[in-house]
């Protein structure tokens, strides 16, 4: 399974790009990887074009994956994709760099959901029956069966709850104690001392 950190996206509310910010003494994106760790494989970076040059001064290029231009799309569907189509038989474990609270032990239960559950296309946390999609498991057969349905011009909506409700998902409740990892932060206004 390939981990993969979410960056791509434009950051228009927060002013700046929210990959770079910091929290304590890493940037939200290394707190990701981070957190991402525990899959012991090293996580890949989704960007978008505008971040590459940034990016590569902080991580090895190779972990980089720019958002494919030949995928009409936007927001974390165009980055989830992009990252399928360079990895097209890996699952992907995805966690998007705005939840800088999210906690190693939200990402083993849903490594252990993924693990005793086989067969979906995806696993996806829930908050009140809500699908949670940045911080997901997508399988290469799901994400393959996805990438057809654009192809062929029949993908009507580019959200990712939209793609999940296409998918066989197992959905995960997030447990209580659990539910401050799931906080994502958009305005500078959010961060309260963050």
């Amino acid at each position: 399974m390939q981990p993969v950190v979410l960056c791509g996206g434009q950051s228009s509310r927060m002013g700046s790009d929210k990959g770079l910010l910091l929290m304590e003494a890493d940037t939200w994106v290394q707190t990701s990887v981070d957190c991402l760790s525990v899959l012991e494989t090293q996580a890949l970076i989704s960007v978008n074009q505008s971040q590459f040059n940034t990016y590569r001064n902080i991580f090895r290029e190779e972990l980089l994956v720019v958002d494919n231009d030949s995928l009409q799309l936007k927001g974390p569907l165009k980055g989830v994709l992009s990252v399928h189509l360079t990895r097209p038989a890996l699952d992907l474990l995805v966690l998007a760099c705005d939840m800088p609270l999210m906690t190693r032990n939200t990402i083993l239960l849903l490594i252990n959901s993924f693990k005793e559950n086989p067969g979906y296309d995806a696993y996806v946390f829930t908050n009140n029956e809500l699908p949670e999609p940045l911080c997901a498991i997508y399988t290469a057969k799901g994400l393959s069966a996805i990438h057809e349905e654009f192809l062929q011009g029949k993908l009507i909506k580019h959200s990712m709850k939209y793609m999940i409700a296409q998918l066989r998902s197992f959905f995960i409740p997030i447990p209580k104690e659990q539910l401050n990892d799931f906080r994502n932060f958009n305005a500078h206004s959010e961060l309260n001392g963050l």
